[in-house]
């Protein structure tokens, strides 16, 4: 009976104990950024390096937060009577994306048909330049077809690099302002304070988290952690590419396992990136399973000199060097980080072609906390920003025709077919005779949608986009294009603005309401059933948390 009643206690306790978690993590969520306050404190006074909690705001609806609520007309009168449900849906997604990219949370875009007008409806929840998102969504939709830019970057003029020169030195000015004061002894935090000009570990007396080695950019901080200790302040900033940082070291930990691994690249027709095509897929599957069965620890960096396409690597035995997780493809990362040290896999499939992977090592590096105070470097970007990885060819959506579903009538494989009009056809051809073996991108409203590699020149005027679809995807893709090339355009017939304050009110009386309601239901359990009472309080208060 004894054991029996310890028993009964113990799950008692473990249950109160339970609860009393489910408190914490539920009051964290609701509450996160009293929870980072005491985050912060603890890592100021022990170095643990806790991350802190995700502060997102809660999403309201249009009535609570106040915005505007659009109504468009669609002007589908050139559009054949079977596509234009179609077509309005595609006008829809395109207004949804716009909408998501102006930062509204929670946008609803919905389709109405009031006799035989189409109709969109709009709600922006928080709207404050009304105005701007007008314009923004009656623009009608985009479509582009780009190539990719293998134009080199225009050099620096006298003028922006004397500029660089400039700021770049006053940087360094800064940097020894920030050393001389610490010399002073001025503490760091302060130093973060007033120097630093990383805005987002400023707002945390500059702490930057864990440091990998992997991380190119800090290599020369990495260094120096290596060979200080915990709570050790740099007596000089230290320099990287860019900019000047005091660092301050604090704890280290095992990091994230780092791989090193060799690999064949067997690539076909139509594969990414597949310069030299030699085989089809199917041909260099099986290539590649040939090769797979042939290897061994022995001749692989010898096969991979002579059937590997990868000519970055073909010279080295296919060596990889050593990487972490996100350096490589999914299915490249997935399959070498499952594989043993000295196991050979494949053939592995992806976007480039087939993978023979041959993985050599694995360890896991350590990673040091890091603090800084920051001074910025001008960078060359900054005068100059990176151009563009693509680039326009002239042909859009004015000489598309429409986009459609097929199927292939060997494989039964889902495509989508193009079909462009007389000056499309001859412009396609001449596009796609000159990136055989490349991809070209085709963008709606500057985002891209799809980026389909090129087999062969494609005259006629008909092409077929091929890719692993489903119906819907193959559906969405269809109507994304023809959103770009049928010409809907849309006219605003209403406009309202919506003030938050009705649903503040309502809002306002509903929890008056629930907590009296609470209350007296927690009062009643207490006084009727007590110490049973006060635990099913406790449990309706997490509940209501």
């Amino acid at each position: 009976m004894k054991t029996q009643d310890r028993h009964i206690r113990s799950k008692v306790r473990w249950g109160i104990a339970g609860i009393f978690v489910l408190f914490l993590a539920a009051f964290a969520y609701d509450v996160p950024a009293v929870f980072n306050r005491g985050i912060d404190t603890v890592n100021k006074t022990v170095a643990l390096g806790i991350p802190h909690i995700p502060e997102n705001p809660f999403q309201l609806g249009l009535d609570l937060q106040g915005g505007a609520h659009l109504v468009y007309q669609a002007d589908v009168t050139d559009i054949p009577f079977a596509d234009r449900a179609v077509a309005v849906e595609g006008v829809r997604d395109v207004i949804e994306r716009r909408v998501n990219a102006f930062g509204v949370g929670e946008p609803n875009v919905q389709t109405a048909k009031v006799g035989d007008d189409y109709r969109l409806n709009v709600e922006l929840a928080g709207i404050t330049d009304v105005n701007r998102a007008i314009t923004m969504i009656g623009e009608t939709p985009i479509l582009e077809f780009q190539e990719e830019n293998n134009v080199p970057p225009r050099a620096l003029t006298a003028e922006e690099q004397a500029q660089i020169d400039e700021e770049n030195a006053a940087a360094k000015e800064k940097a020894v302002l920030v050393v001389n004061a610490l010399q002073a002894g001025q503490d760091f935090d302060s130093l973060v304070q007033e120097y630093s000009q990383d805005d987002t570990s400023k707002n945390n007396n500059g702490y930057v988290g864990f440091v990998p080695s992997s991380v190119a950019v800090l290599a020369p901080i990495y260094e120096w952690a290596q060979t200080h200790a915990e709570g050790d302040v740099s007596q000089d900033t230290i320099e990287t590419d860019i900019g000047y940082h005091l660092v301050k070291r604090g704890v280290e930990q095992e990091g994230e396992p780092q791989v090193a691994a060799s690999h064949i690249l067997v690539c076909y027709l139509g594969a990414s990136g597949c310069a030299n095509p030699l085989y089809t897929k199917e041909e260099a599957r099986a290539k590649a399973q040939d090769i797979f069965d042939q290897a061994n620890a022995d001749n692989f960096a010898q096969l991979a000199q002579e059937f590997s396409s990868d000519p970055s690597v073909v010279e080295n035995g296919g060596d990889l060097g050593t990487f972490g997780k996100g350096a490589m493809v999914p299915a490249f990362e997935e399959a070498v980080y499952n594989a043993e040290v000295g196991q050979i896999v494949g053939p592995v499939e992806s976007q480039f072609g087939f993978h023979v992977i041959y993985k050599t090592g694995e360890s896991a590096e350590t990673e040091y906390e890091i603090s800084h105070v920051f001074i910025r470097k001008t960078l060359d970007t900054d005068i100059l920003p990176s151009q563009s990885p693509w680039m326009p060819t002239g042909l859009s959506g004015k000489q598309l025709e429409r986009a459609e579903v097929v199927t292939d009538g060997n494989t039964g494989a889902v495509q989508v077919s193009l079909q462009f009009d007389q000056e499309g056809t001859e412009l396609f051809e001449e596009i796609t005779g000159r990136n055989v073996g490349k991809s070209i991108a085709i963008f709606l409203d500057g985002a891209p949608i799809s980026i389909p590699s090129v087999n062969q020149a494609i005259g006629g005027g008909r092409a077929v986009i091929t890719g692993s679809f489903t119906v819907k995807e193959a559906q969405v893709l269809s109507q994304r294009l023809n959103t770009g090339a049928l010409p809907v355009s849309i006219e605003l017939i209403s406009q309202q603005s919506i003030g938050a304050s009705l649903g503040a009110e309502s809002l306002s009386k509903s929890m008056k309401a629930g907590i009296l309601g609470i209350l007296l239901v927690m009062v009643f359990m207490l006084l009727y059933y007590r110490l049973p009472g006060l635990v099913s309080v406790i449990s309706l208060a997490i509940y209501i948390i």
